[in-house]
């Protein structure tokens, strides 16, 4: 009898498996526009991007009424193995680490660590700009929506050679605050202020990360420094179709996997991505004032600049760019590690969104085309 209830049972739970995922299959998922589509049209959609655009991998969330309402992975980690992408698959984030690590400057915030608006060398002096003092004017609020004045990578953006600064050294485009210039390196100033106020170095902050965002959001894989977990289920990289042997996103000769690295260094997959999305838009963990300074017009971007020009930037937050629709603001980041890029979009007055990873130089075309499918 009691093998007979138990037979009677998983038949019941299986049928109830199977009609959950035929409601999810003919579900309808709302786009920016409001238009409905289904999973199946959706999936249709980014099967052709992938296979137009060469792209070997992705992982994929999309979000509605703050929901997670679809997620996919598709394709392949590695052009060589063959192995499929799955829900294990762990991407590298790229620049949409910063708006992360923007979540977890507004926490110290809110704990009076940190002031937005007090200079950064009060709290740590930088030997590295140490030449220059127009660098003490740097405030958080001034990396957090790049206005340092730093290049994006000293290492990879060439200065004027007027200024004969050698190379590797740091320099100042300009006097902080006073223009917009997107910068990794202000963002890797900050995060070692950080540190230092919570007595730890860029080799322990991803120890604090873990305790003050990822576990108290519940996300699961959502890391800031290498691991085991990601040694075994990173997704390759790739660059014009062929595997790169990279292993980790370095911005400076010294760096490798042990570093804390908040403007570029976190890896995770869209479904801890979206969890996170939603936790941030909804101020989980925040507040809501946290939140609106954040989405805040910090300072505007320059109109003859690739970002305002192609991408439709007006403006940049804390962590975030602004972009004016016919159907409210949508707030972005996109992320560019050469063979790795990603994007996030999300619609605050609709609380409708999309995160995506993949494993390839294709990303960015990816999100131009999937964005503007979104609003058709």
């Amino acid at each position: 009898m009691k093998k007979y209830f138990s037979y009677i049972f998983v038949l019941f739970f299986l049928d109830a498996f199977n009609a959950l995922n035929a409601l999810n299959a003919n579900a309808q998922l709302k786009t920016f526009s409001g238009k409905n589509i289904t999973p199946a049209q959706l999936d249709f959609f980014v099967q052709k991007q992938m296979d137009s655009l060469g792209m070997p991998g992705i992982s994929i969330a999309f979000i509605n009424n703050n929901k997670i309402v679809y997620h996919r992975t598709f394709g392949v980690s590695d052009v060589n193995t063959k192995r499929p992408v799955d829900d294990a698959s762990i991407f590298e984030a790229a620049s949409m680490s910063k708006t992360a690590f923007t979540y977890l400057v507004m926490k110290m915030v809110e704990k009076g660590v940190i002031s937005l608006d007090t200079p950064l060398y009060r709290y740590m002096v930088y030997p590295d700009i140490a030449q220059d003092n127009r660098y003490k004017l740097i405030t958080a609020r001034m990396a957090l929506s790049h206005q340092s004045g730093f290049p994006n990578w000293r290492y990879f953006e060439k200065p004027d050679t007027s200024l004969h600064i050698k190379y590797g050294d740091l320099w100042l485009k300009f006097i902080p605050g006073t223009a917009f210039a997107y910068s990794g390196e202000g963002y890797h100033y900050l995060a070692q202020v950080i540190a230092y106020l919570n007595h730890r170095d860029l080799k322990t902050l991803d120890e604090l990360y873990q305790e003050e965002v990822s576990q108290p959001l519940g996300l699961k894989h959502f890391y800031f420094s290498g691991n085991d977990y990601i040694s075994k289920h990173k997704a390759g990289g790739h660059m014009n179709g062929k595997r790169n042997g990279r292993p980790w996103p370095v911005a400076f000769p010294t760096q490798d996997s042990t570093w804390f690295g908040a403007a570029g260094g976190l890896h995770t997959e869209a479904m801890d991505y979206a969890r996170f999305l939603i936790a941030l838009m909804s101020h989980k963990g925040i507040s809501e004032a946290s939140l609106e300074e954040m989405l805040k017009e910090q300072v505007l971007m320059p109109k003859d600049g690739e970002m305002y020009k192609e991408v439709g930037y007006i403006a940049w937050g804390l962590g975030l760019a602004i972009k004016p629709t016919v159907y409210g603001t949508i707030y972005a980041h996109g992320g560019n590690n050469g063979g790795f890029q990603s994007g996030f979009e999300y619609l605050k007055v609709k609380k409708t969104g999309f995160v995506f990873f993949t494993n390839c130089d294709k990303g960015r075309f990816f999100n131009s085309n999937l964005s503007a499918f979104l609003m058709k």
